[in-house]
């Protein structure tokens, strides 16, 4: 897998659309390539900000929020939440490189990821294309944040291995790989996290990625989340009281 980094000019809220973004900055994608696009970028060519002076980033948090907790429960004063079905500080509002504003997420991750797609398989002529909006965040018990996926479009985002067998013949029960978190995280760690103004990287080389040439179906979506009470790590989940912020998703 090779992951490119694209430089592109420096975006400010509104001024111009995420396609004529892409048409600008991506000069070619080749068949089997996924197109890794930063959250932030997305959210900014939507108009998705809010000025900081002036605004109340808790009440703003909640309002963004599937769920979240209080920022008084928090050591580093910042409210945890659950949006989109992920775990992420603040529900994903964010103040660095924005000139003043606070940008929030895309309003609907996965209808831009799709626009996005529509977008590149007709400019480039071929439907093996993907994306991915990225974003990042921390992980328990690790310094230092990762990227992840929020939305994607154009391939298969798990690999099932349930049922097969590992080398030595036992059968595989649970065992699934999030292939849009593995690309979104090396995507990430190549774009970069401070000023270097390349929110967009040209992942190739994947001979695990299936490639679909459609969008991605609300059953294929749905199996990527698990409810709080299902996961793994609902012991911890289901320790806190955690409040309903105003997002519906």
């Amino acid at each position: 897998m090779t992951v490119t980094a694209v430089q592109t000019r420096r975006v400010t809220a509104g001024d111009r659309p995420l396609e004529a973004l892409l048409d600008e900055s991506i000069e070619r994608l080749e068949p089997g390539s996924i197109l890794a696009i930063s959250s932030k970028i997305v959210a900014l060519c939507e108009g998705r900000v809010v000025p900081h002076e002036g605004t109340d980033k808790a009440a703003l948090v909640e309002r963004e929020a599937q769920l979240y907790l209080p920022r008084s429960s928090s050591r580093y004063d910042v409210s945890l939440a659950i949006k989109g079905n992920v775990l992420i500080p603040s529900a994903g509002v964010d103040e660095s490189n924005t000139d003043g504003d606070l940008v929030l997420w895309p309003a609907d991750p996965q209808a831009s990821a799709n626009a996005a797609w529509r977008h590149l398989t007709s400019r480039f002529a071929t439907d093996v294309l993907g994306v991915i909006i990225t974003d990042s965040t921390t992980m328990p018990l690790r310094m230092g944040v990762c990227g992840i996926p929020i939305a994607h479009c154009g391939f298969r985002a798990l690999n099932d291995f349930v049922g097969t067998q590992d080398l030595f013949g036992r059968p595989l029960e649970m065992t699934r790989a999030n292939v849009a978190l593995g690309i979104a995280a090396a995507a990430v760690a190549v774009m970069g996290e401070a000023a270097e103004q390349t929110p967009l990287a040209i992942v190739t080389g994947l001979p695990f990625v299936a490639f679909q040439e459609r969008e991605p179906t609300a059953a294929e979506l749905d199996a990527l989340t698990i409810a709080p009470e299902d996961d793994l790590y609902a012991p911890l989940l289901q320790a806190v009281q955690w409040r309903r912020g105003g997002a519906q998703r």
